[in-house]
């Protein structure tokens, strides 16, 4: 079976999933939204990245790619800072009778106890009126902190902790916005930026930690969370920009499933922007970093999942998997049942095998 696609954004998860959708001899490309004028009429081929030519012309005109009834739209749209809009570009797909594949706004992941019901009902809703299916993912919030742990604790016998981490250089990722106005690097330790705001931590990844104890079968007392930052030695020179002397150049947070007082689900990001900042903080198990899953039960695990490419490092082999989880759920979320769907509904989705391709 052939399924059409429209494809939703191409940032900077965007483009690798436009790459992955023209590749995949299951997915037809039949439309692209872009969100400005000045990539309005390019070929999808062109802004993917790759050589050839598509015959399929971006637009910023919604309608006009929702009346072609694909039956899938992949979401890439940039939602961190546009969460109203992001979530009302959802619902309009939704109740137009097209199932999504997306790689935010990530408290979707797992929405229960996390989204507030006046947020959550109306996506919830239009699922439903249009008989639609939606599901977020990525590598994290994704597989890194949903299957890959989950799969692991299908193997003890006992599960008192798991515990998913993220320990990554951010130097190369360039998106000022994340970095400087989200996550807050580049700016004085005594100003709270947006991603930790109090609650802010728990909306982005308590999806993780409850979606865990979903898996295991554990109901959640409540959701907590922590951070901490330490300020650059020296000015900074990243991809995003310049960090100056003294300002926020690493970070450390958790998000904490809790029964009674024990931590049951944990989700801990390491962030630095230079190598050797913090080194008490735990390391990776690779130049640039990886993502981790420690599970304390019986069997314990310590597993590491290192990323790279031969297209770039670290940071882009993120960014292709983030778009490639969602890209391949694709015959899997169309023929799921309506509703917001997540990795615990889902078959086990593998890689659409084209050995050789780009």
């Amino acid at each position: 079976m052939t399924y059409r696609v429209v494809h939703w954004g191409t940032g900077n998860v965007g483009t690798h999933a436009l790459a992955g959708i023209i590749d995949d001899p299951r997915l037809e490309l039949v439309g692209v939204k872009v969100s400005g004028s000045a990539k309005e009429g390019r070929d999808a081929g062109e802004l993917a990245g790759l050589e050839i030519r598509t015959g399929v012309t971006a637009t910023t005109d919604a309608t006009a790619l929702l009346a072609l009834r694909p039956d899938c739209v992949v979401y890439t749209a940039m939602a961190d800072n546009r969460l109203v809009e992001a979530l009302e570009d959802l619902r309009t797909i939704l109740s137009a009778g097209i199932d999504i594949v997306a790689s935010a706004p990530v408290f979707l992941q797992y929405p229960w106890g996390v989204l507030p019901a006046d947020m959550l009902a109306p996506i919830e809703e239009a699922a439903a009126t249009g008989g639609a299916s939606l599901f977020v993912n990525g590598i994290d919030p994704g597989f890194a902190n949903d299957l890959l742990p989950l799969a692991l604790a299908g193997t003890c016998r006992r599960v008192d902790q798991i515990r998913c981490l993220e320990i990554l250089d951010y130097a190369t990722y360039d998106n000022a916005a994340v970095m400087f106005d989200i996550m807050g690097f580049g700016k004085p330790l005594d100003e709270t930026p947006m991603l930790l705001q109090p609650g802010v931590l728990s909306l982005a990844w308590g999806s993780v930690v409850r979606q865990l104890a979903a898996g295991l079968g554990v109901e959640l007392d409540a959701v907590t969370e922590t951070h901490e930052r330490i300020p650059a030695p020296a000015d900074l020179e990243i991809a995003a920009g310049t960090v100056a002397a003294g300002t926020t150049a690493a970070m450390r947070f958790e998000v904490r499933g809790m029964v009674g007082d024990r931590a049951v689900t944990v989700l801990e990001h390491i962030t630095r922007l230079r190598a050797d900042l913090a080194p008490e903080w735990k390391q990776p198990a690779q130049e640039g970093g990886n993502y981790r899953v420690e599970i304390t039960g019986e069997p314990n695990y310590a597993v590491d999942l290192c990323l790279s490419s031969e297209n770039g490092d670290h940071n882009h082999a993120g960014l292709v998997a983030t778009a490639m989880r969602v890209v391949n759920a694709i015959p899997a979320v169309v023929d799921a049942a309506p509703g917001i769907r997540t990795t615990l509904d889902l078959p086990l989705v593998t890689g659409p095998g084209r050995p050789g391709g780009r």
